[in-house]
């Protein structure tokens, strides 16, 4: 069960198209797999374009009297929607096949939100295998990001934020388990050891390299951003 999902202040700015698209693709592919955040987005969708309509309806109906505002005729709607629907003819729309991808050895089926990203070549480490999404979003980096059975991602924490959405497979740290379906979102506040027994897929966004925090693991700082 998805136990982890972005906020509403989060959820708020991808209805408003004020994301990155690298985030409000996390939260789209989430959404795909969250009933709950679905409906979230349904509600401030449908206040969004109600609000939406009634300025642009009183913008196109009133007219300015001196300081009051003069109401015109109330337009026709059944008039309106005649003429919208009466032609018979519709465009035809042809769904794209899902993305397939071969990570790590195992192949997955992409969600809708990445079928038109580009993937870079894959890169390994261990047992962790990475493929950049080309966004071209500048600092912030987002990646498919694999970790084969009974691998792990050194402990770290952050210099900026990290999102992961898991696609498939489960991991765990010290905060539990995380399954298909849940966001994570974490900043330099967080310290964690991420551990895949059975492995996983995520789908990863940051927007600064990780600071491994334990042992010989700091010797990996000056390749911290290549796993995200």
């Amino acid at each position: 069960m998805i136990k982890h999902h972005p906020k509403l202040a989060l959820i708020q700015s991808f209805v408003d198209g004020e994301l990155p698209a690298s985030l409000s693709a996390g939260i789209a592919i989430h959404a795909d797999m969250c009933p709950v955040c679905q409906e979230k987005i349904a509600q401030l969708t449908e206040q969004m374009a109600s609000a939406s309509f009634e300025q642009a309806f009183l913008h196109t109906f009133a007219v300015e009297d001196g300081d009051d505002i003069a109401q015109v005729a109330e337009p026709d709607f059944e008039q309106m929607l005649a003429e919208i629907t009466e032609s018979d003819q519709q465009d035809a729309v042809v769904a794209k096949p899902l993305k397939q991808v071969s990570l790590g050895g195992e192949q997955y089926t992409l969600p809708k939100a990445l079928t038109h990203v580009e993937l870079a070549g894959s890169a390994n480490i261990g047992k962790l295998t990475r493929a950049r999404c080309q966004l071209n979003e500048g600092e912030i980096h987002s990646s498919l990001l694999h970790i084969s059975p009974g691998g792990s991602v050194p402990e770290h924490t952050h210099k900026g934020f990290e999102l992961t959405v898991l696609l498939a497979g489960s991991f765990s740290d010290d905060s539990g388990e995380y399954v298909a379906g849940d966001f994570i979102m974490l900043d330099g506040n967080h310290t964690h050891h991420p551990v895949s027994e059975k492995g996983c897929l995520c789908f990863t966004v940051a927007n600064d390299a990780l600071h491994f925090t334990q042992g010989i693991n700091k010797l990996l700082n000056p390749i911290g951003s290549f796993i995200y």
